[in-house]
């Protein structure tokens, strides 16, 4: 393959994404249909697959895209708190993930609606990703528990993105149970203030799990 070749084809790959990416930024993934982006990006609908090996890969790397723009936020919003207490920490994170969930609503949703067909497993480079993300929890954790294992506290920092994940999703639902933003964040801040709170009375109890 020449490096033209591998240039266009390079071209004609982002061009494919950026117009997937617009689609479920605007619709939601059932607005992700192969036919349409092919004419958008201009080629057959068999030329797609000389790009990526199917339509599970293009909405992948689309989640691929919308979890570096999340990391960077949570980067972002880690650094200005890092004077903070561990609880403060945390709190700018919560809120941090759900300003980032409302401001890219179907692009988020699109990362926990999507399944692979047939059952298959995210691939490695995919799931890597996301696990990245939790170190932006971890790191606070850490400093609240210095006292826990390093496995206790990777499992405590899913268990607290869960609570705030739940809380985050009944909040942005759009129904007669939608919370504010502003209503939102003093939720959020009230939970995880709540959390850090009793796990920095558990510590030198022994007994993480308690």
């Amino acid at each position: 393959m020449t490096r033209a070749t591998t240039l266009r084809r390079d071209a004609q790959r982002t061009a494919l994404l950026d117009a997937a990416e617009r689609r479920i930024a605007d619709a939601g993934l059932t607005a992700l249909k192969a036919r349409d982006l092919a004419s958008e990006v201009g080629c057959a609908v068999g030329a797609l697959y000389t790009l990526v090996a199917d339509m599970d890969e293009v909405v992948l790397r689309v989640g691929s895209r919308t979890l570096g723009r999340l990391d960077a936020a949570l980067t972002a919003s880690a650094a200005s708190a890092a004077a903070g207490t561990p609880a403060a920490r945390l709190v700018a994170i919560a809120r941090t993930y759900a300003d980032f969930a409302a401001d890219n609503l179907h692009l988020w949703r699109a990362l926990f609606e999507f399944r692979l067909a047939d059952g298959r497993a995210l691939p490695d480079w995919s799931a890597e990703e996301q696990i990245r993300l939790f170190r932006h929890i971890d790191a606070p954790l850490s400093a609240l528990r210095p006292d826990l294992p390093d496995a206790e506290r990777h499992l405590l920092a899913r268990t607290l993105f869960s609570a705030v994940h739940g809380i985050v999703v009944l909040g942005l639902e759009g129904k007669l149970i939608a919370v504010p933003r502003a209503g939102l964040h003093g939720q959020i801040a009230m939970v995880v203030e709540a959390i850090a709170h009793g796990l920095a009375a558990g510590q030198g109890s022994g007994n993480g799990n308690r």
